[in-house]
């Protein structure tokens, strides 16, 4: 009895942890697991990708919500359903927005115009055009009292307030405060601003501003780089403004693995910190590296992937650009994520794993990114 028990709770543990994708074959959706399987049909008009182990799905012109193995937790009720963060969901009947339990129960949560999606605990609200943010609990832990409020980043906000932008973090104190007429987000204790026609950092609420820089890039976790324009060639700073390479380049993206594509006389390739070469301009188009070590590059009009040495290990034979979709992920996040990057040839859609093989060995009329 005890294994038989051990053995429900190990499949149940299974089950509520695998990711799946959200899938179209036919103009109607399902989902296919890690294995490339089609583990829910594609039955459904419409749908959203899975979170917290559930996925809006329509049938008869109304969404609910079913589980992992498309069974229905919450019946066809809603006219919009969004996704569950934290336990509750955003959904939307008639004209009316709110929030819902994993039960379908309606939340006592704080008043608001627009019920927006929770992320890490927390929810922004909006009364008379204001926006603030509540939690879980339904408490207001930052008032209504902004213009906009951007997602937070690593716990900080972009927030603007008459007209100026800022940086708030998730209580609502103010990092940053409300001078400039745009600003990036605050990462590693810094931020690019703008001031005027001024661009510059900001460190410590001190404005910095680098002489004739006319666009700045967010920095990123991976790197303490991060690019800048200057006239009309793009180099690389850190975090105290310092040209550390120098502008040269036509255009730049960030630095992964220790890597970065760079854009020269019509060619892209990739150099290290010191800017130097590492994998010379040869390709028409280039991304970052992932966490994989592996990074899209195109020549011509299809899409490969090299290491991080400049070895094409994946021959270029498709297309990494996605058309718009319902899912969860419209970001178009590009290359590998967790071993597996999202393709298209021939007008159909799918995945391939590092070593090339396709997913499954299946295609699709469209495919969104694993979630769970």
């Amino acid at each position: 009895m005890k294994k038989l028990i051990l053995l429900i709770v190990l499949v149940t543990q299974w089950v509520s942890a695998q990711e799946m994708s959200l899938v179209m074959e036919k103009k109607k959706m399902g989902f296919i697991n890690k294995s490339g399987e089609l583990v829910i049909p594609c039955k459904y008009k419409a749908a959203m990708s899975f979170s917290e182990g559930l996925a809006a799905v329509m049938e008869d012109g109304k969404f609910g919500f079913i589980d992992m193995k498309g069974n229905w937790v919450i019946k066809p009720t809603y006219d919009k359903a969004r996704y569950f963060k934290d336990g509750i969901c955003a959904v939307v009947i008639g004209k009316e927005g709110f929030w819902i339990n994993k039960k379908g129960e309606k939340t006592n949560l704080a008043q608001t115009d627009k019920a927006y999606d929770f992320e890490k605990g927390l929810a922004f609200i909006r009364q008379n055009e204001s926006v603030g943010v509540v939690n879980s609990k339904g408490e207001v832990v930052i008032k209504p009292t902004y213009q906009m409020i951007k997602h937070f980043e690593g716990g900080y906000a972009r927030a603007k307030v008459n007209d100026k932008w800022g940086i708030i973090d998730q209580t609502g104190k103010i990092i940053v405060k409300f001078d400039y007429d745009d600003i990036g987000d605050y990462v590693k204790n810094v931020c690019w601003a703008k001031k005027g026609t001024d661009f510059g950092l900001v460190t410590n609420n001190s404005f910095k501003v680098l002489e004739g820089v006319t666009k700045i890039w967010d920095f990123v976790a991976t790197s303490d780089l991060t690019y800048a324009k200057k006239g009309e060639k793009v180099g690389f700073i850190n975090t105290s403004g310092k040209w550390v390479i120098e502008p040269k380049f036509d255009k730049a993206r960030a630095f992964v693995k220790g890597l970065a594509p760079v854009f020269s006389d019509k060619l892209w390739g990739f150099i290290n910190v010191k800017g130097d070469y590492v994998v010379k301009p040869t390709y028409t188009d280039a991304e970052t590296f992932s966490e994989d070590g592996l990074a899209p590059v195109k020549v011509d009009k299809n899409w490969g992937f090299i290491n991080t040495s400049g070895k094409m290990v994946i021959e270029p034979q498709y297309q990494i650009s996605m058309p718009g979709f319902v899912g969860m992920f419209k970001n178009e996040e590009k290359g590998f994520i967790n071993g597996l990057a999202r393709v298209s040839k021939d007008k159909k859609f799918g995945f391939i794993k590092t070593d090339g093989s396709v997913l499954g060995n299946v295609w699709f009329q469209h495919v969104e990114l694993f979630s769970k």
